[in-house]
């Protein structure tokens, strides 16, 4: 009988076994960022051709920063298209342990609030 090797583990651990982790969280923040810069474009009645002439570019490489699947998108050019709708960027790093740390200590509270108690 054959054991899943995974089985107990995060779906991170399987991404990373497989050799995919980075890839999946490039594409993730990617999507994250297509999103907000689509969604601010919204708020403020951009279109494409106006942003691309903010940024002084071509719209071409204005559907390269909005392409959720183009991981390859510089700080240079996320940080013309922030300031071309009035946006600035934030970048941080995480370390690994301070995520797994926090969804370890969010269960422990869940787990330990229980039912709510009725008093009389």
């Amino acid at each position: 009988m054959s054991r899943n090797k995974h089985v107990g583990s995060s779906f991170d651990d399987f991404l990373e076994s497989e050799g995919l982790l980075e890839e999946s969280e490039a594409l993730a923040v990617k999507r994250v960022i297509a999103w907000q810069v689509a969604e601010a474009m919204k708020a403020g009645n951009v279109s494409k051709a106006t942003l691309a002439r903010r940024m002084h570019t071509s719209r071409s490489q204005l559907d390269r920063v909005l392409d959720e699947a183009d991981t390859g998108l510089t700080l240079d050019t996320l940080s013309r298209t922030a300031t071309a709708l009035g946006y600035r960027i934030k970048v941080d790093l995480v370390a690994p342990d301070v995520v797994v740390a926090k969804t370890q200590a969010t269960k422990r509270r869940k787990s330990a609030v229980g039912p709510p108690v009725q008093v009389a």
